[in-house]
C-alpha cells in the first residue's frame, strides 16, 4: 500500500471535478512502484455509461503492458468500486485494490450502487429488468466453436 499513489489518484479525481469532465473518480495501476494506467470518470463527457474511472484506468494499464491481466499490480481508486468496476477488476485478476471513499460516502453525494448490488442477488425472474433466455436455432453455436477450437487463448 502506497499512500502517495492514493494522493495522486484523488488528485486527479480533484482535477476531474474541477474541469467538467466527469465525476468525483479517478483510478490508477501500480505495478513495480511505477504507473501504468491511469483512468478518471468520464460518462457525462463520453456518453458512456461504462466509462468509470476504474474501466479506464484497466483499459490503459492493460493497453500500456499489453496484457489482457494486470498479474501483480495494484489498483489505486477514490471509491470502492462498484459492481460493474468489481467485475472487471475481477477479470483483470490485480493483486491489491486500495480504496479511499466506501460506497456509503459515495451515496451521501449521489451515487448510489445499492439497488444494482441487490439486483444481482435476485434470479432472473423477481429482477426489475426484463432478462429472459430465447432459444433460437441459428445452425452457427458459438460455444460449441469455443469448445472444439484447438488453439484458443483461454482467460
Amino acid at each position: 500500500m502506497d499512500m502517495a499513489m492514493m494522493k495522486h489518484a484523488l488528485e486527479l479525481a480533484y482535477e476531474n471535478v474541477e474541469n467538467r469532465n466527469g465525476g468525483p473518480f479517478a483510478a490508477i495501476i501500480v505495478k513495480d512502484g511505477i504507473v501504468v494506467g491511469k483512468g478518471t470518470n468520464i460518462v457525462t463527457t463520453s456518453n458512456d455509461p461504462t466509462a468509470h474511472a476504474e474501466i479506464s484506468a484497466i483499459r490503459d494499464a492493460c493497453a500500456n503492458l499489453d496484457d489482457y491481466q494486470l498479474t501483480d499490480c495494484e489498483i489505486y481508486t477514490t471509491c470502492e468500486p462498484c459492481p460493474m468496476c468489481l467485475g472487471a477488476i475481477y477479470w483483470a485478476r490485480p493483486k491489491a485494490v486500495f480504496y479511499y471513499n466506501t460506497r456509503e460516502e459515495a451515496a451521501e453525494i449521489g451515487f448510489d450502487d445499492q439497488f444494482i448490488y441487490d439486483q444481482i442477488g435476485l434470479t432472473m425472474e423477481k429482477r426489475s429488468m426484463i432478462m429472459k433466455k430465447i432459444e433460437v436455432d441459428s445452425g452457427r453455436q458459438p460455444f460449441e466453436l469455443w469448445r472444439t477450437t484447438a488453439d484458443k487463448v483461454e482467460y
